[in-house]
């Protein structure tokens, strides 16, 4: 957990609606990379830890008999439950309402665990231990992100870049130069390595994989509000009042930048770090 910081449920209140749009997709091929590295074959259990509105978890679902995903946040469990009937999976997909710390809830045990972006929210080296402890023998824990070392220029493609910078600065404009997070602040951010974390609750690797982003992608300035309003350091609430005029500030500035009001920007590529129960080599996947 960071220092002098306590997670509340109001860390990412409000920002389910604006996830599945504002925020950037995964790269195209994730699934097939994980299924190749794991050896799933459609029989095994995943748990998606920190799942927010599902689009990790549902984008997985071929892949599992059964999923069951785990967030705080109603607001995300409730998008999540949405998402999970529009792709016709009610029946193999449980959402539960829980803190990671919470675990294991009497879920039972699993082949997988998966934590998109969501690792350094918990309280690691508890999480990391119990869901150790949840897995099935020869059971991984993914973690998957962003890879944060690329550049991704729009150079060539048809309009300009999103003006991320500008749009931070704007944040801080109305919330202060320290980034907010619920009702704390995060003067340091959030904790890095997790290869520190993992290794101490017993788990072996990792196993490095990137797949690969890079595609050209088409945004919109409302795409752009999404995002800010997707973010836990600009979360709707967080404006209280002035949430109309940052928002009418922001669509200024977007439009100055872009007046058709579109955007060019290219899909992140996704790092991905598995890490074994028991041993670095896999072997068949276990079906829980």
């Amino acid at each position: 957990m960071v220092a002098d910081w306590e997670w509340d449920d109001t860390l990412f209140l409000g920002t389910a609606a604006h996830y599945q749009r504002g925020r950037l997709p995964y790269a195209p091929g994730l699934a097939d990379v994980l299924a190749e590295v794991l050896r799933l074959d459609g029989r095994g259990r995943l748990v998606d830890v920190g799942c927010g509105p599902g689009i990790l978890a549902l984008s997985l679902a071929h892949l599992f008999r059964e999923i069951v995903g785990v967030d705080p946040d109603s607001g995300m469990i409730a998008e999540a439950e949405r998402g999970g009937a529009e792709c016709g999976v009610t029946g193999k997909v449980q959402w539960v309402r829980a803190r990671a710390e919470e675990l294991p809830a009497g879920l039972g045990t699993f082949t997988v665990a998966t934590f998109g972006q969501s690792f350094h929210w918990m309280d690691r080296d508890l999480v990391a231990a119990t869901v150790r402890n949840m897995l099935r023998p020869g059971g991984a824990l993914v973690h998957i992100s962003d890879l944060k070392t690329e550049s991704r220029a729009v150079d060539g493609l048809p309009y300009p870049a999103v003006p991320y910078a500008a749009v931070e600065k704007l944040v801080r404009q109305y919330l202060g130069p320290v980034r907010r997070a619920g009702r704390g602040t995060l003067p340091h951010g959030t904790p890095g390595d997790e290869a520190a974390v993992l290794t101490r609750a017993g788990f072996a690797g990792p196993q490095r994989h990137v797949v690969p982003g890079g595609q050209a992608l088409e945004r919109t300035d409302d795409d752009v509000v999404a995002w800010a309003f997707s973010m836990s350091f600009s979360a709707p609430h967080l404006f209280g009042v002035r949430r109309d005029a940052f928002e009418a500030d922001l669509r200024r500035l977007l439009r100055e930048v872009s007046p058709s009001g579109r955007f060019s920007e290219r899909r992140p590529s996704t790092e991905v770090f598995v890490w074994w129960k028991g041993t670095a080599e896999p072997g068949p996947a276990p079906s829980a």
